[in-house]
Order: C-alpha cells, then structure tokens, then sequence
C-alpha cells in the first residue's frame, strides 16, 4: 500500500486547508473545507481531483466551501451525525467509534464534544495520522463554545491514549499565540521553553508549525497536562481535579 500524500496549506485568515491524496486509488479528501479558491488552487497545482469531503464539525469557517466544491467535483461529504442538521451537503454520518475505508487505509471516527456539541475527529489508524481540527490545537485546544470542560477534558483524553508518534493536524495556526500562553501556566519545562523558541523562529520565517506530535503534545501541551504537579503548584490548585485544573488553564487562556 503505497503512503498517502498530503497537502498543507493557508485558508481564510488562519485556517489550516488540507488535502489528503490516496495515489492508488486517485481518492483526494479535503479536511474540512475553510474556502474555494485556496482548496482549487491545490487540487489544481497536484493534479488532484476532490472525490471527498471529511467535515469535523459544523462552523463556517470549516464549511464554507461545501457546497462549491461539491457542485464542481461530486464529491462525498462526510460529517457527525449530532451535527448533520447544520452541515450544508452532507452525505454520510459518522458517530463515535465508526470506521470507514478511504482506499484501503483505514479511519476511525473518534466524537469529541467541547468545542462546539458533535465535534468529530478522523484518526488514520495505520498511518498513524489524526485530524483534530479544533478539538487539539499545537500547545492548545478549542474554545469551549457548546460544551463545558469537563466534556472537553474528557474528549483530549480520547486522543491522549492514541500513540505518540501519531501526527496531529489542527484547523489553525494559533500556534506561536498558544507557546506564549503555556510558558505561563508551565513556566519550569525546559522542553516547552525550547519548543516555543523553536515556533518563534518557525513564525518569524514565515514557516507553519503543523503537524504535531502527540508524544510532543503531552510533553508540552497544558490542556493535557492538567494532572502535572508543577502545573497545578503554579496555578496554586494541588488539591483539584483534573477537569477543573484543565477548566481554569482554559479560562485563562479564553483572557490572555
């Protein structure tokens, strides 16, 4: 089986556009679909045709193009059943634990409810691939806008548990924002501080900061480091749970 192809590229203002290209079959998904013009611009500079849109969940600024690369392509929307309503174009429904074959390479739909109430991640199980969209970020995760944290917490840790070498794509470049903000929760890793070095470096050339790694992520990432003893001395919460330790890293960053 030969290795799927990807495409990484800028939408909209910070969105992350991404095509996934299976060279065996000619099977191009679109991760989510932020805007036309950037997504055409890549299909047509590879010479790929989108049979597919994988969405992750149902905000504009992940859905906008839908509809038009539908109408230029035929392609196949895939998206989460609790969000179908306001998903424009959807063709299949995926709920937790569903899998599905793109080509042979198998993926596996992984619900994680925080950042809005259906959210959806795409784990590529053999390529060791995940599309976490606004779920987990690069030293972050999403706003909380149709869940609380205790949701949020408990879906991170759905991730948390895949293996450590898995890539992680995220929907935005929130990355450098992100390194500056965790210094301040996690002020003592020596391995964050030399990673937010490493992404101002990366920013001020211009250069992106995607993918991750989970392994890097739970090394460094807060929002899945609630149960760090120095995290929880800083933010003077020893005696807490992990969600609500997690709560309060969220509320402070929703104010940085």
């Amino acid at each position: 089986m030969k290795p799927l192809e990807l495409d990484v590229f800028l939408c909209r203002t910070d969105n992350f556009g991404v095509l996934v290209h299976d060279p065996e079959t000619g099977f191009t998904a679109a991760i989510d679909a932020p805007e036309e013009a950037p997504i055409l611009e890549a299909a047509t500079r590879r010479g790929w045709k989108i049979s597919h849109i994988f969405n992750t969940h149902h905000h504009t600024d992940h859905v906008a193009a839908n509809l038009a690369l539908k109408e230029q392509f035929g392609c196949e929307i895939i998206g989460p059943i609790n969000e179908a309503i306001a998903i424009p174009g959807l063709d299949r429904t995926m709920a937790d634990g569903d899998s599905f074959l793109f080509g042979d390479h198998a993926v596996k739909v992984i619900e994680t409810p925080g950042h809005t109430a259906g959210h959806i991640c795409y784990h590529f199980v053999d390529d060791k691939l995940l599309f976490a969209a606004d779920t987990l970020f690069a030293l972050g995760c999403g706003r909380l806008f149709e869940r609380p944290a205790a949701d949020m917490w408990h879906s991170l840790q759905k991730l948390a548990v895949l293996p450590d070498e898995t890539a992680v794509y995220f929907g935005h470049e929130y990355t450098l924002s992100n390194a500056r903000f965790a210094l301040t929760v996690d002020p003592d890793n020596e391995r964050l501080k030399s990673r937010a070095a490493e992404i101002e470096g990366l920013r001020a050339e211009g250069k992106f900061t995607i993918p991750t790694t989970l392994g890097l992520e739970k090394e460094t990432n807060p929002f899945l480091r609630a149960a760090d003893p120095a995290i929880r001395r800083n933010l003077i919460m020893e005696g807490k749970t992990n969600e609500e330790v997690f709560a309060e890293i969220r509320r402070r960053k929703d104010h940085f």
